[in-house]
């Protein structure tokens, strides 16, 4: 389905009941992939919820734009707020993963009327700090891996072949660690919008030089004011150590990190993930704030 925002046609897909029940709002990352990767989440609607999935501007099935300058956090925060508002969605739970944590957490601390509770899935709110840790990873790669990065990266050659099966030791480390990947997430990362992708976060996930390269949302992290929970895994690319750094900052948020995860829980505990984050949403529900402990 489709629904026009600010002048453009955006993708967007629905589950569980249509009416009577509150929102999962999901928000995929990349920033430039597609909604599949996330279609585990439609799991929710066995706890009572709808789960809402788009595609952001530039992305998968939304409409193509050439204009660079529309590809922007804070651009993502204000289409946001307009698809709420033009689906009627009244106030959602915002799931936002990877890049779309980030979103989330802007959302929240510029609409704090929209949202009931947010979580996050591998997100970050302060890209620096999760610049480093990535590069802490990529230090522990096997030396031959590491030693073939680096031979490309001081030429800037992020395309070369050699470069790219360097890249997917480290994805497969630490991004999806099942073999096969599922479908969906194969198609998402092969369906990633150059322009968005580029533009804003740079040629691979670990080499974050485009316009969020310097965004750091720690100094209003104390603002929020809703229920929050941070979910990571052990082996993220978003290290648990950038999770903690959002829990530290707002006030009756958790943390939880996924043993058997690294990027992608949702799939790679997929059981474990639902009976976790479905029983937190319920509980904002029940009583206006998440419960207490980990899920």
């Amino acid at each position: 389905m489709f629904v026009q925002i600010e002048g453009h046609q955006i993708f967007y897909r629905s589950f569980g009941p249509e009416r009577g029940a509150p929102t999962v709002l999901g928000l995929h990352g990349g920033p430039g992939a597609t909604h599949d990767y996330l279609l585990p989440l439609e799991d929710l609607s066995r706890f009572g919820f709808r789960v809402l999935l788009y595609d952001a501007l530039g992305c998968g099935r939304s409409e193509r734009v050439d204009d660079p300058s529309l590809f922007t956090l804070d651009q993502d925060v204000r289409r946001l707020e307009s698809l709420r508002q033009g689906l009627d969605l009244g106030r959602v739970h915002l799931l936002g993963s990877s890049y779309g944590g980030l979103l989330a957490l802007a959302y929240a601390l510029d609409h704090p009327q929209g949202p009931r509770s947010v979580v996050t899935t591998g997100g970050l709110a302060n890209v620096p700090l999760a610049s480093a840790e990535m590069e802490r990873l990529k230090r522990e790669l096997p030396p031959e891996t590491l030693a073939t990065l680096l031979k490309h990266e001081v030429r800037n050659e992020f395309q070369d072949p050699e470069y790219l099966r360097a890249v997917d030791v480290f994805y497969r480390r630490h991004v999806c660690r099942l073999d096969p990947w599922p479908e969906p997430v194969t198609y998402s990362l092969n369906h990633l919008s150059v322009p968005v992708y580029q533009t804003m976060n740079g040629p691979n996930e670990f080499t974050i030089v485009g316009n969020l390269r310097d965004i750091d949302l720690t100094p209003r992290l104390h603002e929020l004011a809703l229920p929050l929970l941070v979910t990571t895994g052990r082996f993220d690319e978003v290290t648990p150590t950038v999770g903690q750094a959002i829990v530290d900052e707002v006030r009756g948020s958790r943390l939880w990190v996924l043993s058997n995860s690294s990027h992608m829980g949702f799939w790679e505990e997929r059981e474990t993930y639902m009976a976790g984050v479905g029983e937190f949403l319920r509980g904002v529900d029940r009583t206006g704030a998440g419960t207490n402990g980990s899920p």
